[in-house]
């Protein structure tokens, strides 16, 4: 197998190996996924973690193969109190820094102003507006200058996820998103959790499969959607904050910036 991991010195938009890529790297296991990431991306690779299982299981398999790999996580401001701990057990565990990127307190301000403090429940646009101060402003930031992004997607998850591939173009960052767990099961990352007793959040053992802000996020009962408890009140179809969907998904309702006086 030629998966070509020559480097380059300016990054093509596209580059024309993608469809190839997704091929190869769809036969290798996620570490082997990840050795390649590094070897062809490297500087310019970066893990954004939400502190989930498949997250943590992707910074225990990251910190084999080269611990020196930047991972970032959005600190929206409303996390729970057991994730902020999750932060500091995994750096302590395995001797790195998480890099926490927060939303810029003049749009968050402006947008409880105008729409109040749970916004989120008055209807999708808002909830979507949100999202985009608290996570996708902040993750532009954090994914400057990188040319690719590892994420804990899997197809399992959820109906809006059963569509991605190993490796992706991210059309709405313009950089490549590399999903090494893509096709593994609910049950071989809680297995692997538990053979590396790897960290992990102990909302989980409390219902907890998907964990956001702590004001949009639910336990499950079994037969639920893995998703279920995100954003509950609104239809499936709708159950993405905008980070992991291709183009331009933010709300369409403005947001008033503050005016220097």
């Amino acid at each position: 197998m030629n998966l070509k991991i020559q480097k380059l010195k300016v990054l093509p938009k596209i580059d024309p190996l993608l469809p190839q890529w997704q091929e190869d790297l769809a036969k290798l296991e996620p570490v082997a996924v990840l050795n390649w990431a590094q070897v062809r991306f490297s500087p310019h690779l970066v893990l954004a973690t939400s502190l989930g299982q498949e997250d943590q299981v992707l910074t225990d398999m990251l910190a084999q193969v080269d611990p020196e790999v930047r991972i970032v996580t959005l600190d929206t401001g409303r996390l729970f109190t057991e994730t902020y701990e999750l932060i500091e057990r995994t750096e302590h565990r395995y001797g790195i820094k998480i890099e926490l990127f927060s939303p810029d307190s003049s749009e968050v301000e402006s947008m409880v102003r105008q729409h109040g403090v749970n916004l989120f429940r008055q209807g999708v646009d808002l909830r979507k507006l949100c999202c985009s101060i608290r996570k996708l402003h902040p993750l532009e930031r954090a994914l400057q200058g990188s040319e690719a992004w590892i994420c804990g997607l899997r197809r399992e998850q959820s109906v809006t996820r059963q569509e991605i591939q190993v490796i992706e173009w991210d059309e709405a960052n313009g950089i490549y998103k590399i999903n090494p767990l893509w096709n593994w099961t609910d049950r071989q990352t809680r297995e692997y959790i538990k053979d590396r007793d790897v960290p992990y959040n102990p909302l989980h053992d409390q219902g907890y499969v998907s964990i956001g802000c702590s004001c949009c996020t639910r336990a499950v009962v079994e037969g639920e959607d893995i998703r279920a408890g995100r954003w509950w009140w609104e239809n499936p179809e709708h159950w993405e904050c905008g980070l992991h969907r291709n183009g331009d998904s933010r709300t369409s309702i403005p947001i008033a910036r503050p005016q220097p006086s």
